[in-house]
This record gives C-alpha cells, sequence and structure tokens, in this order.
C-alpha cells in the first residue's frame, strides 16, 4: 500500500512514520474538513421531507414523484459508496474527495433552481452519486492519518456529526422552509461543500493503497444490483403494498445479486472488493450489527416522533425539530466520550452499555407516553436514547474500521455508511408498518358513532383523522381524540418491538462483542511506504 503523508507511513526505524505525517494543528484542520463535507451530505438526507408540500405544489406532482425525489437521493447513495469506496482506495482518497465535493454542490445548486421535478429527481440522483463520493472518504481520511492514540477520539467527533447531523439539518431545513421557501433548502448543503471544498485542498493528504490486483467491477456490479434492490424494497413496500409484483421483483433482485455477490467475493479471496470473510471477526460483525440495529431504531423513533409532535400535539415542523435537539446535543457528546470509555474499559463494555441505555430509553418511552403527559412523557426516554446510541456506535465504528487492512479503508469506511443507511431503511419499514398496523387496530374500536366517510379517512392515519375532523361537525372532538389515542396504543407496539431488538443485541454484544481492537493494517505484514503528492 501506499500513503501520502500517513502518520503511519513506515519508510524507516519505527517511530519515523509520526515525524512525516501532519503535525497536530493540521490535523483538527483536516478533521474539520472531513466533518464539514459529512454534515453537507447528512444534512441533504432528511432536509427535503419537510418540504414534501411545498415540492408537491411548486411541480405539480403527485405524491410518489416527491418521494422519489426525497429516496433517489439515499438509494443513489447506499448503492455505489463500496465501489466509489475501493476507487478511491485505489487511485487516491484526495481526488476522489475533491471530486466528489464538487459534482455534489453543482447537482445542489441544479436542484436549488430546478424548473420541474424531471429535472429535481436528475439533480437528487447526481447529488447521491457526489455524496457516495465524499461519504466513505471522509472516515477513511480519519483513520489513515490520525495515530493509534487519537484515532478513537477522531471517530468520536465523526460518529458524533453522522449521528446528530441529521436531527440538526432538518432543523436548519424547518427554520428555512418557514422563514424563506423550499429552494433554500439547498443554500446549506452547497455552502457547506464550498467551505469543505476550500479546506481539503489545503489540508487534507492524499492516500491510496499500491493495488496488486484489478478492480472487482463484477463485485461492485453486484454489489449495486443488491443494495439498490434491498433498499427499493424496503423504501417501496409501505408505499406500493409488501405484496405488490414491483416491490417482490425488488426483493428478488436484491437477494439473488446479494448472495452472488457473496459468493463472487468469496472465490476472489484477497482480490475481492470485500473479503466476506472478515465477518467471522468478532470486530467487523459486532460493529455491523450493532450500527445495523442502531441506526434503524433511531429511524423507526423519527418516523413515531414526528408524528406525534405534529398530529397529536400539534406542533409546527419547525418546533418539532427542535423539540429533537436535546436528544442530538447528547448523542454528539457521547459519541466523544465513548472512545475514553472504551480505553477504560474495553469496547465490548462501552457498547453494552450504550445498547443497555437505548434499549432502557425505548421502554421508557413506551411505558410512559400519553397524549396528556405531552412532550415531558416522552423526553427522559429521548435523552436515554441519544447517550446511549452515541456511546455505541462510535466503538462500533472504530470495530469496522480496525478489522480492515489499512489500505482498504476506503472499503471499510463504506461498509460502515452502508450498514447506517441499510439500517435506516429497515428501521422506518418494520418499525413504521408497526405504527400503522398498532394504529389502525386500535382505532377500529374507536370509530362508533362518527360517519363512515370521516372514519374510512381516519383509519389511513392520525394526521389524516385530524384533517377529516375538520368536516365531521359535532363528532370531530370524538375522532381526534380516538386518533391521538390509538397513535399512542400504536406507538407503543413499535417500541416495545424496538425494545426486543435492543434486547437481543446487548445478549449479541455481551457474548460475542469485540475485545480491543488490533487494527489490520499493524499487524504483521501491513506493508506501508510514504511517498509525496
Amino acid at each position: 500500500m501506499s500513503v501520502n503523508q500517513s502518520p503511519r507511513a513506515a519508510t524507516g526505524p519505527a517511530g519515523a512514520a509520526a515525524e512525516s505525517g501532519p503535525d497536530a494543528r493540521q490535523r483538527r484542520t483536516i478533521l474539520i474538513a472531513v466533518c464539514v463535507a459529512l454534515m453537507a451530505v447528512i444534512a441533504s438526507v432528511s432536509g427535503l421531507n419537510v418540504a414534501q408540500p411545498d415540492l408537491a405544489v411548486e411541480f405539480g406532482a403527485t405524491q410518489s414523484t416527491i418521494l422519489w425525489i426525497i429516496n433517489i437521493y439515499t438509494l443513489s447513495l447506499a448503492a455505489l459508496l463500496l465501489p466509489l469506496g475501493a476507487v478511491g482506495d485505489r487511485f487516491g482518497r484526495k481526488p476522489m474527495l475533491i471530486a466528489g465535493l464538487l459534482l455534489f454542490g453543482v447537482a445542489g445548486a441544479v436542484a436549488g433552481l430546478a424548473p420541474s421535478s424531471e429535472v429535481m429527481l436528475a439533480a437528487r440522483l447526481l447529488s447521491g452519486v457526489g455524496a457516495a463520493m465524499i461519504m466513505p472518504i471522509t472516515l477513511a481520511v480519519i483513520t489513515s492519518t490520525f495515530p493509534e492514540e487519537e484515532r478513537g477520539r477522531a471517530i468520536g467527533v465523526w460518529t458524533g456529526v453522522a449521528g446528530g447531523g441529521g436531527i440538526l439539518g432538518m432543523f436548519l431545513s424547518a427554520a428555512l422552509v418557514d422563514v424563506a421557501n423550499w429552494r433554500w433548502l439547498f443554500v446549506l448543503p452547497v455552502v457547506l461543500v464550498g467551505v469543505a471544498l476550500a479546506m481539503a485542498l489545503r489540508s487534507v493528504p492524499n492516500s491510496r493503497e499500491n493495488a496488486r490486483h484489478a478492480y472487482d467491477t463484477v463485485g461492485a456490479l453486484t454489489s449495486v444490483v443488491a443494495v439498490v434492490g434491498l433498499i427499493f424494497f424496503l423504501q417501496e413496500g409501505p408505499e406500493r403494498g409488501w405484496g405488490a409484483p414491483v416491490t417482490l421483483a425488488g426483493l428478488a433482485a436484491g437477494a439473488v445479486a446479494g448472495a452472488g455477490f457473496v459468493a463472487w467475493e468469496l472465490r476472489r479471496r484477497g482480490a475481492a472488493l470485500l473479503d466476506v470473510r472478515l465477518f467471522r471477526e468478532r470486530g467487523l460483525a459486532g460493529g455491523s450489527i450493532t450500527l445495523l440495529a442502531v441506526f434503524g431504531v433511531q429511524a423507526g423513533i423519527f418516523v413515531v416522533l414526528f408524528p406525534f409532535f405534529q398530529a397529536v400535539l400539534g406542533w409546527s415542523g419547525l418546533l418539532s425539530t427542535v423539540a429533537l435537539m436535546p436528544m442530538a446535543v447528547l448523542m454528539m457528546l457521547a459519541s466523544g466520550l465513548a472512545p475514553k470509555l472504551a480505553v477504560r474499559v474495553g469496547p465490548r463494555a462501552t457498547m453494552a452499555t450504550g445498547i443497555a441505555l437505548a434499549g432502557a430509553g425505548l421502554a421508557l418511552m413506551a411505558a410512559t407516553v400519553s397524549v396528556d403527559g405531552g412532550y415531558l412523557s416522552v423526553l427522559p426516554g429521548m435523552l436515554a436514547m441519544g447517550l446511549g446510541m452515541g456511546l455505541a456506535m462510535t466503538p462500533s465504528t472504530e470495530a469496522i474500521t480496525s478489522s480492515l487492512p489499512q489500505e482498504r479503508q476506503g472499503v471499510a469506511s463504506a461498509l460502515n455508511d452502508v450498514t447506517r443507511e441499510f439500517g435506516t431503511a429497515l428501521g422506518v419499514a418494520l418499525l413504521g408498518a408497526l405504527l400503522s398496523a398498532g394504529y389502525r387496530n386500535a382505532i377500529d374500536t374507536r370509530l362508533d358513532g362518527v360517519p363512515r366517510h370521516s372514519a374510512d379517512t381516519a383509519r389511513e392515519g392520525v394526521a389524516n383523522a385530524i384533517d377529516a375532523s375538520r368536516t365531521a361537525g359535532p363528532h370531530a372532538p370524538d375522532l381526534v381524540h380516538a386518533a391521538q389515542q390509538s397513535f399512542v396504543d400504536g406507538w407503543q407496539q413499535a417500541m416495545w418491538a424496538g425494545v426486543i431488538v435492543m434486547g437481543a443485541l446487548f445478549l449479541h454484544i455481551v457474548t460475542r462483542g469485540p475485545e480491543r481492537p488490533v487494527r489490520a493494517a499493524d499487524q504483521p505484514g501491513a506493508e506501508v511506504c510514504d511517498q509525496g503528492l
């Protein structure tokens, strides 16, 4: 492998590497640069959710088209993370980061000026491609630049931005929509990209692997089909129906391509895009499973919390995102604390503690949520969730990146990111489905005497019920009360399912969690050399 300006570059006697790498001040600048770039990507994942009605009016688009404008970004991002992470490893991480920032910035500007839904779709697709070039490189730059004693803290900062940045992005997006219009949503990511680009050009060192094998084109293509198929299934299932032909076709394509990817990678072994044999290791398996579950539960929480704040409590979109900020702040603080705790008690204990706290937060919300209790009935559970997720995410991310050698850090980072995206899609689909099913079952018993048309509308969801109450005459108060109580019943069903997931994850980590990590790049046989830009 060849690494430019790497602090672990072993060109001579032990210890010479650190002298050739960036100093402490440069490393801080590098960390700020990659975190600003990451913030731009994360903010764009959820930003448009708050502007769905505005987009529909502006473009005269159907709800299906609006959902595609939102989802195509996530779909292209998730599908291309592994292939582009490997390209960055092979041809240089800094050039990949710069190219991704340029593409992302241009696509964001086009989206902000889009005259039609077709142009918007194309711009969002290209934004996803740019994001897939940026996101794995941001973490790979950290793991290939920071020395062992500082790497955990740097990963903690990155994890805090990745976890809490989505909530901060939603808050800023809601504020922009309230005070201006939806087109201003793209100003923030474009500005962040400009700042990150200027800093990256000056401070981020280049690093790349010394490729011994041809690029795994077959592995890259099958991974793209697998990710697109499976995430398409998870995104479209709630909208089209889980048994719809197109939904099942996505599942079939994803499953077949996924099986083909694993078979091909096992055959390629050391030349594989991703050596799947490494999942036998506790670090990679435990870290991946933890991120999958934690991000799934986090995404499911948001599916529940926003309708609760807006439809049950009657809050605006901006106030609803403000209500999530305490959870985001605690998550980011805990992400920074986790590396210190992991040094003292080990990554397994740190992850287990975080998972236990997150599970306790879910149980607390399920047990105490009520319409009359309002925000205060869920705040303690939200705080426990934020603290627990922050403690679990950082050692999980470090366990994943530590499991792959130094020259494959782009792939390691991409795997970390793909796991997050899959977890998010899975959590939204499954916990959202449980919430919907619980709501429908509960409201059916509370609609006696309500006019049939209003009752049918109310069964579609709590927001629909609130809207239907405006024409329900004297039945309006009963309809609103029934919808709000039924939503809480559905909430509890989804939260208890999350508690079961976190309980199973806790047992797995306690028994099979990662020990203190031994970085693959530091093991015998890891070849590193230093060369200039």
